[in-house]
């Protein structure tokens, strides 16, 4: 029994020394000030560092000059649950990049250069409660499921972003929502907004800086107009107003009532038609027999 517990004791050393730096396996520009803490903020990182430990929690990769984030970054830290990639240089994210960050509760991806936000780019990321979007001031659309999934989110910040419009079908699933900034943005109050103004009124408890906080320019010559000094009537205009998406169905049913239509006009002439050939062969036959 003795020369086995000796033959497995390098084993048991080694297997024990990897669990025990699991958590210390610290990336060399980067501060580790517990067993679950990567801090890397203001190193002029320009990719991800490495090697990042397994069981990281908290990933602090703020002030940087990071450019982009692999698709398959998040798919080895599960345990991640607080992301701050502030201030970087990301340009995108890749849709399904967070799919699998399913316990991720806080992701700060302000102030960088994001353009947009893609369908489904978080997946779903239903743990996550607070996502900061902020101060990238290219971010000029965000796509109808880009939050699809989210339903635990609690703050949502787009202030100061390039949105000049957004779709109500951005926000709608998003029902745990408690605090949305807005502010900041050159809202343009066309036809396009009179839906979002509707939601942002019925909503406005939500904002922590209220109507008063929010401005857009006119259509007409461009000045500014507190939101707070507008109504539903000042959209009066716009109730038959069609968007691009409501002139597609309107088309698609006209096109689909027609197809029908044809068709069905198609089979009610042949049905005359067989009709009219029985009933000649009837008379046909009728006077055969009286012959």
């Amino acid at each position: 029994m003795l020369p086995c517990i000796n033959w497995l004791q390098p084993f048991l050393a080694l297997l024990s020394s990897t669990l025990l730096t699991r958590g210390h396996n610290c990336p060399s520009s980067c501060l580790c000030p517990d067993h679950h803490t990567v801090d890397c903020q203001g190193q002029g990182l320009t990719r991800l560092p490495s090697p990042i430990p397994l069981d990281v929690r908290r990933l602090l990769l703020s002030d940087n000059w990071i450019p982009l984030i692999p698709s398959d970054f998040l798919v080895l830290y599960s345990d991640l649950v607080y992301l701050d990639l502030r201030n970087n240089s990301l340009s995108g994210l890749e849709p399904g990049t967070l799919s699998t960050s399913s316990r991720l509760v806080f992701l700060d991806l302000g102030s960088n250069n994001l353009t947009e936000i893609q369908s489904e780019t978080f997946g779903e990321s239903r743990s996550l409660i607070k996502l900061r979007l902020g101060n990238n001031p290219y971010l000029s659309q965000v796509e109808e499921d880009a939050f699809l999934g989210l339903t635990s989110l609690r703050v949502l910040e787009l202030e100061r972003n390039g949105l000049q419009g957004l779709d109500v079908g951005v926000l709608e699933p998003l029902t745990s929502l408690r605090v949305l900034r807005l502010e900041g943005n050159p809202w343009v109050c066309n036809c396009h907004f009179a839906k979002l103004f509707v939601w942002l009124m019925e909503n406005r408890h939500k904002l922590p800086t209220g109507m008063e906080g929010l401005e857009c320019s006119l259509p007409m010559d461009g000045s500014l107009m507190s939101l707070s000094l507008l109504s539903e009537a000042s959209f009066r205009e716009c109730r038959g107003y069609l968007s691009l998406t409501d002139i597609l169905i309107v088309i698609f049913s006209g096109i689909s009532v027609s197809v029908v239509a044809i068709i069905a006009s198609f089979f009610l002439a042949s049905m005359v038609h067989c009709f009219q050939r029985l009933g000649k062969a009837g008379q046909a036959d009728e006077e055969e027999g009286n012959d």
